[in-house]
Parts: structure tokens; sequence; C-alpha cells
């Protein structure tokens, strides 16, 4: 059996270069549910590297709950809780009654709705990105285009899109020395712990979203804003101003980070299967399944987090009431139980049932269903149009063990 420090998927340094594949595979065979030691304050953590097991986690929330955080590793007291939970921090009834607020709006029949508007968009961010032979893959399109989307769905001006990004790149890096205001392992960010990521850029979001509510409050909009300002959750507990913030933190975050890196790293597996792109020329007709494959092979979200509510027991390890578990969907869509040959780019894979987005469970990713359309209608629009894409410098990654993504992609295309 393979000897890890203890100190291994806690450690940042573990995802410099990218998702640490042939770890997880060590883990799923030899320690599938394994103790991560961490440094004070926090303490450690169980990390779940098994397809089945990650399932098994992500359906039973009253034995894995929600409610003491996901997108982190940090251990919150009460206080923290309390200021910071949104709809990823909840479980139960009054989870399915804030996810309802927005449902509607992100099902399949639903974003069909921006069709017209995405393939319109879709070709003026190529065509603005193609001007030039060469240009940066994550500037010119990745990130530019699901935040104009976003910036549609939320009703606000286009001017607002620069600002949009680097909230979430100021958030989401928040572990990352480019990208944070103050990075969240400091000492200085402890002055910002009871806001989300530990960034100063929480209030700024807080403030735009108040500003927008102030607008919409009592009309009779169609925007996202106005949905979640004028209609009263199902189970009749109105939104407090914690639940109003993190609500729209959450939209301008999630709506926008999964799409912008599975396209990104998407792009980077086509450039080293030229093969699979003269595929999807010849027929682009299954793009939309080829979609499932991007999405598995990208892992766009390293983790989510977990927390027991009682003690369990899971490969012969004791987890204890109040331990926090880890579910590693990057680990779960390499698992060879589920995927043969899983570290293959296959776009012709079926079945292909990853958990890029979860995978079953009250927390299964609300906006799927329009990431999956944005996805599809980008590699609809620009196979077609190229004849040949090179890297022509090395990809720069975020650093982060939450998000596997990728902050610079140079790239020089030649047209068709």
């Amino acid at each position: 059996m393979t000897t890890y420090p203890d100190f291994l998927l806690a450690d940042l340094d573990t995802f410099k270069d990218g998702p640490p594949w042939e770890l997880f595979a060590d883990l799923r065979a030899q320690d599938p549910c394994r103790w991560d030691a961490e440094e004070a304050p926090n303490s450690g953590f169980w990390s779940i590297t098994r397809y089945h097991d990650v399932v098994k986690v992500l359906r039973d929330w009253e034995t894995f709950s929600s409610e003491v955080g996901t997108a982190n590793l940090e251990e919150l007291d009460q206080e923290q809780m309390d200021a910071r939970r949104s709809m990823l921090e909840t479980d139960g009834p009054r989870h399915r009654s804030l996810r309802r607020l927005m449902q509607d709006n992100f099902t399949p029949k639903a974003v069909l709705g921006y069709e017209t508007f995405l393939r319109g968009l879709t070709a003026s961010t190529l065509d603005a990105a193609f001007a030039n032979e060469n240009f940066d893959f994550v500037k010119e399109v990745s990130a530019d285009f699901p935040i104009r989307v976003l910036a549609r769905m939320l009703g606000v001006p286009e001017d607002d899109i620069g600002q949009l990004i680097s909230w979430g790149n100021r958030m989401v890096g928040n572990t990352d020395p480019e990208h944070a205001d103050v990075l969240a392992t400091s000492r200085d960010s402890d002055k910002y712990r009871l806001l989300p990521f530990r960034s100063p850029a929480a209030l700024e979001v807080f403030e735009y979203g108040f500003k927008l509510r102030a607008q919409r409050e009592g009309k009779e909009g169609t925007d996202l804003v106005s949905k979640l300002v004028n209609t009263k959750p199902s189970d009749g507990i109105a939104l407090s101003e914690v639940d109003f913030r993190s609500y729209f933190l959450l939209l301008v975050v999630a709506g926008n980070e999964t799409t912008r890196h599975t396209i990104s790293h998407s792009m980077n597996a086509l450039i080293d299967h030229p093969e699979t792109v003269a595929l999807l020329q010849q027929k682009p007709e299954l793009i939309p399944w080829a979609v499932e494959e991007f999405l598995r092979f990208a892992s766009p979200v390293y983790h989510f987090r977990r927390t027991a509510t009682k003690d369990v027991e899971m490969h012969g390890k004791s987890i204890k009431k109040g331990d926090k578990v880890v579910v590693w969907f990057a680990s779960g869509n390499r698992d060879p139980d589920v995927f043969s040959d899983p570290d293959r780019f296959d776009v012709m894979r079926n079945p292909n049932e990853h958990m890029a987005f979860g995978r079953g469970g009250p927390h299964m990713c609300l906006g799927n269903a329009l990431a999956r359309m944005e996805i599809t209608i980008m590699f609809q629009t620009l196979l077609p149009r190229i004849k040949k894409v090179e890297r022509v410098g090395e990809l720069d990654r975020l650093r982060s063990n939450f998000v596997n993504g990728i902050k610079r992609f140079p790239v020089k295309v030649t047209l068709a």
C-alpha cells in the first residue's frame, strides 16, 4: 500500500499541475475513505473517492448534512454559519423551498427560450476572438461567454460584465495569490470571516444585489433578480437579508464557473485529440452527447463537503458525528468501476453518468440544463469555423483544490 503524507488533499501544491489523477486512482484502490489532516484551526476531513460512495453521501442528506458548509473546508462557528448560509447550506424542506424559487427558470424547457440569444452571442464572441490569430482562449471565449448569458438572465447591463467576472475571480480564487484580495488561508482574512469565501469582494456583490433589489421590488420583471425579490418561498418563510444576498451571490458565482472551466478544458482536450475534432466536424449531431464527455473529462469542480450528523462506518473506517466528509467528484469521474478506460477522452462513451453536476441527491446542480446548452452551442458554433487550434504557451492554472480552473490559455487558431 502506498504511503502518503498526512497532509495531502488539503495541500494546494497537490493540485498545482491540475487534477492528481494517479493519486485519486491509488486512493480509490487502496484507501477510498481516507483521513486527511489539516493545519490548525481545522481538524481534518474524510476523503471519499469512489463513485458509488460519493453518490451515497450526496443522496443521504440526513446523515451527511450541508448545513455546516459545502463549498469550503473551513470549520465554521455558529455566527459564521448564520452569516454565510445560502441555499447550498440548507437541507430538507427549507432547501426544497429555496430551490423552487428558481427551479422553473432552469428546466430544459425554460432554457430553450435562450437558444436564439445564445447562438447569436456565441457567434459574436467567436467573431471577436477570431479577429486575432493568437489570443487567450479563457479571456476571449470561455470567461466572456457564460457571464454574458448570466447578465442577460439577471437583467444587468453589459457594462457590468467585467465587474461580474472580477468578483467571481476574486471569490472563487480565494486561495490564489493572483486573484484573492486576501488569501483565505492567511490571518488577515479573519476580518472577513463572516463573508463567503472570506472575501471582501462579497461585500461588493451584496451592495450590487441590494441596489438591484431596490430597483425591482414590487415590479413585474421576469429576470432572476425580480423573481428572487418578488416571489415568496413555498414554505411561507420570506427571504431574510442574509437569504437574499447569499442567493444573489450564488447566482453570480455558480452561474459562470462550471461552464467557463468546462469550455476551457474541453478545448484543451480537443487540441490533443484532432481525430475527435474531425469526427465532430463531420458529424455535428454527436456534439450534444460529446458534451457529457467534456463535462466528465473536465471535472470543473473538484469536491464538495458534507458533515456527518451521526457516527457511521465506511470501508471499515469510523466517521464520527461532526466530522467533515469531502466527496471528490473529480475522482468519481475517473472510477474504472463505472467508466471503462476512464482516462481516455471518448466522446462516444455510453453510458456516461458523470458527476460534474453532482449525481442525484437534493443538491444536484440547478443550472445543469443551461450549462449543457451553453457548452453544446459553443462547440456547435466553434468547430465548423476552425481548421486547427494550437497551444502557444503553457496553461496557467488556478491555485485551488476546490475549482479545477484555468486562468490563461494562449492559443493560435487557423480558420477553416
